[in-house]
């Protein structure tokens, strides 16, 4: 969102034809709410929601139709499937991902891969227009570039020394921005909060999908302990609301939280009211010995929910992912029945086998909410819950360790200040 924000203030103060730039947020509005460090941001640099343009909110094909439509591609180089007929009428790419050379449009692609996209467009400004930018500018850039560098950490190694290079020169030109510790620290802990998010929101705000056969599974991550998150008034109608909205057959939850020690705890919950499908999963994810999850059965009153304590907790949803591919494979093996065998309860054998042939074997995992491959908008990739973009190109560091340590140096302050204020 801040890329396409500078960078199209940077092209309406330094363009002299007379077009109209628009800075496209690629989410609906009512996204927005689970964008929590994007909110808190917005509101802390103040601008606005009022004044930002989402993807619902502006008509691109039919500006396009009507020959009025240049499009720039900031923080991501692919089209949905949708928005196909949208690829002749980009002019520039710019990203800090690998290239997909069989999605990419046929344009001007300046791609560098540095750890945050507003490196990149600071870059642009200083370079093209430096007397145009002023602190809000600055800020949002600044703030941007800490967060998806997790704080220019040297040990974690997603900033390169680009990203160092425009954060210090952002810094020398505006002394009064804040300190890279509050930058980062306030941002990492709105994007984790939510708290006043409905259950379908928390569902969705970081949320990856895998399909084969016509079957869609969704895997979410939520911030809490799933006890608490099996407490939710009325969970099981959210729940069925969720994978009927999201047309999926089942919703896999992985609740991610620190204990009183300060250790990871993951817990599992698989809910499918499909018995079968459910049993396949559940059963191919307590057998699994590569990765071994040391799954133990959780109590649930829900129907249709399996719930468990995940023992190790160094698989992540990541990890996670080849185990539901395996078991989608092994329930689609099982609807093959043998000649002269007795047919699955409430599965004929034509049905089984026209579901096979439909999608044939597009086992393809997702990284967005809803859209078809290939997905649009990822989901951010600096997350501190899956791997960076960048780990062919710099030194790895599990991103779960990642996670836990911002989480330690968070919980680990404000401990401190809690016993400071006593």
């Amino acid at each position: 969102m801040v890329s396409a924000l500078a960078l199209a203030f940077y092209l309406a103060k330094t363009t002299e034809a007379e077009e109209v730039f628009v800075p496209v947020l690629n989410i609906n509005r009512s996204e927005l709410p689970l964008r929590g460090d994007n909110v808190f941001f917005l509101q802390k640099i103040h601008i606005p929601e009022s004044l930002l343009i989402f993807r619902d909110e502006i008509d691109l094909h039919a500006l396009h139709q009507a020959g009025q439509l240049t499009l720039i591609l900031v923080d991501h180089h692919v089209l949905p499937k949708s928005d196909t007929a949208l690829e002749e009428a980009v002019a520039e790419v710019l990203d800090h991902r690998p290239i997909e050379q069989k999605h990419c449009p046929p344009c001007h692609v300046s791609v560098e891969l540095v750890g945050s996209c507003a490196t990149l467009v600071t870059e642009r400004i200083l370079e093209g227009a430096p007397e145009i930018l002023d602190r809000q500018i600055a800020a949002l850039l600044h703030g941007t570039i800490i967060l998806d560098c997790v704080n220019m950490d040297l040990k974690v190694g997603k900033a390169t020394p680009k990203d160092n290079k425009y954060v210090e020169k952002l810094e020398a030109l505006f002394p009064d921005l804040p300190k890279r510790n509050d930058v980062f620290d306030s941002l990492q802990k709105a994007k984790f909060d939510i708290s006043g998010l409905t259950t379908e929101q928390m569902l969705r705000k970081d949320q990856k999908t895998i399909s084969t056969h016509g079957t869609k599974v969704a895997i979410s991550a939520i911030y809490m302990d799933l006890e608490a998150f099996l407490q939710r008034s009325g969970l099981t109608a959210d729940l069925h609301a969720f994978c009927q909205a999201h047309n999926c057959d089942v919703l896999v939850t992985m609740t991610i939280f620190f204990n009183t020690q300060n250790e990871p705890v993951r817990q599992l919950a698989i809910f499918c009211p499909h018995a079968a499908l459910r049993m396949t999963i559940c059963g191919v994810l307590e057998r699994s010995h590569s990765p071994s999850l040391k799954l133990t059965p959780a109590p649930s009153t829900h129907p249709h929910l399996q719930a468990y304590l995940q023992g190790n907790t160094q698989v992540s949803r990541k990890k996670l992912l080849p185990l539901l591919q395996e078991a989608l494979s092994a329930y689609f093996d099982s609807m093959k029945i043998p000649s002269g065998q007795p047919e699955t309860e409430g599965v004929s054998r034509e049905q089984a086998d026209k579901e096979l042939d439909r999608a044939g074997n597009s086992l393809v995992p997702g990284l967005s909410q809803d859209e078809e491959e290939p997905p649009l908008p990822p989901t951010p990739m600096n997350s501190l819950v899956d791997e960076c973009p960048l780990d062919q190109g710099l030194p790895k560091l599990s991103a779960e360790v990642i996670f836990e340590k911002c989480s330690q140096i968070s919980l680990s302050q404000s401990t401190a200040a809690s016993l400071s204020k006593k």
